[in-house]
């Protein structure tokens, strides 16, 4: 009997006592449940989102000015990275515009196209005609099928028969073509005056009319074998004005000034695109501040569209990096400059 009772007293102590495994287990999980206690206490006192009522003030003042620091960094870098590469396709495009360029010199005996626009200029002899390089389909024709039903789409039409290669993807709203050739390159003389039939017959059916030439240099120029100095790659032919081109893009020769019809593009990114003779094309990032922000104004145009201009007339550069924008637009299109360095302001 006492032993079945001790037995009994035994087992009783066995099932009361904790095992030793269970021991060690509640000591640990005091301290973690501490340690995830602490942490959670740190992110709200209340130890759970799920019992959160919403946001307090100054916590959507800090998401909201979060969002704000945000977007004035993305949307600078999205807005710079669209412009690059609406860049990169006018580039293409002027590429594409004076290889066709060059190759209709080539079918022409060396004699280049003409820089005027929308209509038939020059006799060259008795019977063969010299055409501008876009005709009148390209004047504010309205609409894209009107354009193509057209026949009279100019002389390049021949080479490049995609009418997207004739307009920067940074034009004027509505505006169907945005390129010029610089009127040195067979448009204008120098007082920037068509040449008449006139002039071609008392310069004896010479195209480089008299006086325009100094030296090597062949200032208004007709024919590729005209280019002797600069070289080709230093003489301008198209330039990316940004709206339908009234003639050819014309800069003074003789004075230190922009001309008022002529402003200079300023749409990518305070600079301007432009093709050189020998087929390549270039971006220039203007250095003066005033050849971005000389005064300029909207001129109605055909359609409702509208043009920009000059304000105020012809604009003669005030400061040093904007003589130098100018002159180097000058030096491209006649090969040199028609003052003296004294001479400017």
């Amino acid at each position: 009997m006492r032993s079945e009772a001790k037995s009994e007293s035994r087992h009783a102590r066995n099932e009361s006592a904790p095992p030793a495994d269970k021991g060690r287990d509640h000591a640990h999980a005091a301290p973690r449940n501490s340690f995830l206690s602490n942490h959670l206490s740190i992110i709200h006192p209340q130890l759970s989102f799920a019992n959160r009522q919403g946001f307090t003030l100054i916590e959507l003042l800090v998401v909201i000015a979060i969002i704000a620091v945000l977007l004035a960094i993305f949307i600078p870098v999205t807005r710079t990275a669209r412009e690059r590469g609406q860049r990169v396709v006018c580039l293409s495009n002027l590429r594409q515009l004076t290889m066709a360029w060059i190759a209709y010199a080539d079918d022409h005996d060396g004699w280049i196209v003409s820089a005027n626009t929308f209509g038939v200029t020059r006799t060259r002899n008795g019977t063969s005609r010299v055409r501008d390089w876009v005709g009148p389909a390209f004047a504010f024709p309205g609409s894209r099928s009107a354009l193509m039903e057209n026949p009279e789409k100019g002389a390049l039409w021949r080479y490049v028969q995609d009418m997207d290669v004739y307009r920067c993807p940074r034009g004027r709203t509505g505006h169907v073509i945005t390129y010029s050739i610089f009127s040195a390159a067979n448009g204008s003389t120098l007082e920037g005056v068509s040449v008449s039939e006139e002039d071609y017959r008392t310069a004896n059916r010479r195209w480089d009319l008299p006086g325009n030439r100094v030296g090597n240099t062949v200032l208004r120029w007709a024919r590729l074998g005209d280019i002797m100095s600069p070289s080709p790659g230093e003489r301008g032919v198209f330039i990316d004005h940004g709206q339908t081109p009234n003639g050819g893009f014309y800069v003074p020769y003789f004075s230190p000034m922009w001309d008022w019809g002529n402003a200079p593009p300023t749409h990518h990114s305070a600079g301007a695109t432009l093709s050189m003779a020998d087929g390549h094309a270039e971006y220039w990032k203007w250095k003066g501040r005033e050849t971005v922000t000389m005064p300029r104004r909207v001129i109605p145009a055909l359609s409702g569209l509208f043009l920009e201009g000059l304000d105020g007339g012809d604009y003669e550069p005030k400061t040093a990096d904007g003589l130098y924008d100018l002159q180097r637009v000058q030096k491209a299109a006649w090969g040199r400059l028609g003052y003296l360095a004294e001479d400017t302001p």
